[in-house]
């Protein structure tokens, strides 16, 4: 661990190495120790697909580093992400200063800090693009972006950091950069130490970002807590995963349809009958599962888009421990059925909920068993804001 002096002094070295050094292409890794002992190793250059990590790793071992910081204007993307994920597993801390850049892909390295300090201003955003040699076709390009937005969004996520970053990063086009005011670091979760804290916060660099939640005495009845109560529903609009949904004659899925209802269509919600609801579209009347109903009294995210759900508890404090200890951000919401819904904290579309989910998986930083959903049945957040 290294604390906010020892960032200062690191400050001043790195200042005084940087100003006698050049940028060269490719990643330069660089050992050095601070005049209060404080070992780290400075990353410079550009990142590239061929650079080789084991040799940082074998300097980050030998020379017993503990914090890292950069001057790279960027790069490989896949390249930094790789880097900033060996920066966790070797529990190493970040540092960024003014005097030096750390723009672009670069800013995605050092997000894999276990301890995250940066001056305002010294890290750099904004949209990937890729190289003016690379033969794409239209439907190539609109898919590989696709994919990098999903590795990315996983990545940030793994990282703790809230991935509405990308969508900051998104408004700047690749020839500008948009560099982080304090504020905005600490909104997004850049950084986990401001400048003026006296004691850096250490985020999570456990394995394993979906820690078991310890045993907690049951909630209290809902009527204790008007946020756990589950208001009626009077009316909503259609959402199904196949952009339609049948309207059934009786409350089972064998029944006959009695029409069948695009996404978006609206609906007067009359009773219900256990997880069907009854229903009225224009003239016709019958049955929908409460699970092709976006209820409008209900406030369990924009319609349309797609939550990701991990587990699910069946009393509030479980679901809270659940949520507060994980490593990755997460949102509880309270269910129909009475249960909580963990999910992540943000919401996405269809085609990058679908690339989430497989990469999460793939990763390990997800369950198995978890599901991209519409959401239908979240009644609204409860936790944790």
């Amino acid at each position: 661990m290294f604390r906010v002096s020892s960032i200062l002094i690191l400050l001043c070295t790195v200042s005084a190495l940087l100003g006698a050094s050049s940028a060269r292409a490719g990643l330069q890794f660089q050992a050095g120790e601070t005049d209060g002992g404080l070992r780290y190793i400075l990353v410079s250059g550009d990142f590239a697909y061929q650079d080789d990590l084991s040799v940082f790793e074998a300097l980050a071992r030998s020379s017993t580093a503990k914090a890292v910081t950069f001057r790279s204007p960027g790069g490989n993307i896949q390249k930094a992400m790789e880097l900033g994920r060996l920066i966790r597993r070797l529990g190493l801390g970040t540092a960024q200063f003014r005097v030096s850049e750390c723009a672009s892909a670069c800013s995605l390295a050092f997000l894999g800090g276990v301890i995250r300090f940066a001056e305002a201003g010294s890290i750099g955003v904004h949209k990937s693009s890729f190289q003016g040699d690379v033969p794409f076709s239209t439907q190539e390009a609109v898919s590989a972006v696709q994919q990098i937005t999903a590795d990315v969004i996983t990545y940030m996520i793994e990282m703790g950091v809230d991935p509405a970053l990308l969508q900051l990063s998104l408004q700047y086009d690749s020839n500008d950069i948009r560099y982080l005011s304090m504020s905005e670091m600490a909104k997004y979760k850049v950084v986990t130490v401001p400048p003026d804290s006296g004691q850096p916060t250490v985020a999570s660099a456990a394995p394993s970002p979906m820690p078991p939640p310890p045993i907690s005495a049951p909630t209290p009845p809902p009527s204790a807590n008007p946020s756990l109560v589950i208001p009626e529903a009077h009316s909503g609009r259609v959402g199904h995963p196949r952009g339609s949904a049948p309207l059934k004659a009786l409350p089972e899925g064998k029944s006959t349809n009695v029409a069948v209802l695009r996404n978006g269509s609206p609906v007067a919600v009359l009773g219900s009958s256990g997880r069907w609801y009854r229903v009225q579209a224009g003239n016709q009347i019958g049955y929908m599962h409460d699970t092709w109903v976006h209820v409008d009294q209900y406030d369990g995210g924009p319609f349309g888009r797609r939550h990701i759900q991990v587990k699910s508890f069946s009393n509030y404090a479980e679901a809270e421990a659940y949520v507060r200890t994980s490593s990755i951000p997460l949102s509880a919401y309270l269910a129909t059925n009475g249960w909580y819904a963990i999910t992540l904290a943000n919401t996405f579309d269809e085609p990058m909920a679908k690339s989430l989910v497989s990469e999460m998986k793939a990763r390990g930083a997800i369950p198995d068993d978890a599901y991209a959903t519409f959401g239908n049945t979240y009644v609204r957040k409860v936790c944790c804001q």
